[in-house]
C-alpha cells in the first residue's frame, strides 16, 4: 500500500464479488477507496467500481438495497468501471431480462460467453496503454462482447475479440483485473476517467 496521492474517493459496490480486492488495488494506486452498500455511501464517492460476481444475484441485491435508481443516475455521468458481472450490468443489450441493464455503455453481450465455471482460463493479453507489456488476464465465467457502438473504444482483445472497452465515462472488462498483481487497469481507470489534470505515477 502506498501513500495516497489524490483526494478523490472511488467506491466499490460491495454487495457481492471480490470487492475487497478492488479496494486493495485502489489504495495501491493512490486513491481513497470506500465500500458502497447504500444510497448515502454512493453519493459520497467520485467514481465507482462494479465488481464481478453473479449478475442475477447482484441484480436482486441492488433492488433489495434500493440502489437501482441511484445507480442508474450515477452511471450516466460519473466515472465507472465494471468487471465481468459489472460489465453485464452496465451494458445496454443483455441476453436475459433477469438482469438490470443500466445502458451506460453501448455494448451487446452474451453472459458466460466463454463458458461456465469449469471453462475459466487465463491468458496474456496486450492492453493498448501498456506499451506492449503483456497483462495476465483471468477469465472466470466471462461474458462475451458481441457488438459495440461507434462511441465505444476497444482497449484490449483476446483472439480478435474485444475484452476491454470504454466510452467517455465507463470502463469495462470481461476479465478480473483485481485478481492479478498488476495495477495497470485500475491505474488507467483512475488516470483517464477519474482525474482531469492530476496523474498518478
Amino acid at each position: 500500500m502506498v501513500e495516497k496521492k489524490s483526494n478523490k474517493t472511488v467506491g466499490v459496490l460491495a454487495l457481492q464479488g471480490d470487492f475487497d480486492k478492488h479496494l486493495s488495488h485502489l489504495y495501491s494506486v493512490g486513491v481513497n477507496g470506500k465500500l458502497v452498500r447504500n444510497k448515502s455511501e454512493l453519493s459520497a464517492v467520485d467514481g465507482l467500481i462494479i465488481p464481478g460476481g453473479e449478475s442475477t444475484a447482484m441484480t436482486k441485491l441492488i433492488k433489495a438495497f434500493s440502489l437501482e435508481e441511484p445507480l442508474a443516475e450515477f452511471v450516466k455521468t460519473k466515472p465507472v468501471m465494471g468487471t465481468c458481472a459489472g460489465l453485464i450490468l452496465l451494458s445496454n443489450q443483455i441476453d436475459t431480462d433477469r438482469v438490470i441493464g443500466f445502458g451506460a455503455i453501448n455494448i451487446e453481450l452474451k453472459r458466460n460467453g466463454f463458458g461456465r465455471q469449469l471453462d475459466s482460463f487465463s491468458a496474456d493479453i496486450s492492453l493498448e496503454f501498456t506499451n506492449g507489456n503483456p497483462f495476465h488476464a483471468l477469465f472466470i465465467r466471462a461474458p462475451r462482447i458481441l457488438k459495440s457502438g461507434e462511441d465505444v473504444i476497444s482497449l484490449a482483445t483476446y483472439e480478435g475479440e474485444t475484452v476491454m472497452a470504454r466510452n467517455s465515462n465507463v470502463l469495462v472488462t470481461t476479465f478480473h483485473p483485481e485478481l492479478t498483481d498488476s495495477l495497470a487497469v485500475h491505474k488507467y481507470f483512475i488516470n483517464q476517467l477519474l482525474l482531469s489534470k492530476e496523474k498518478l505515477n
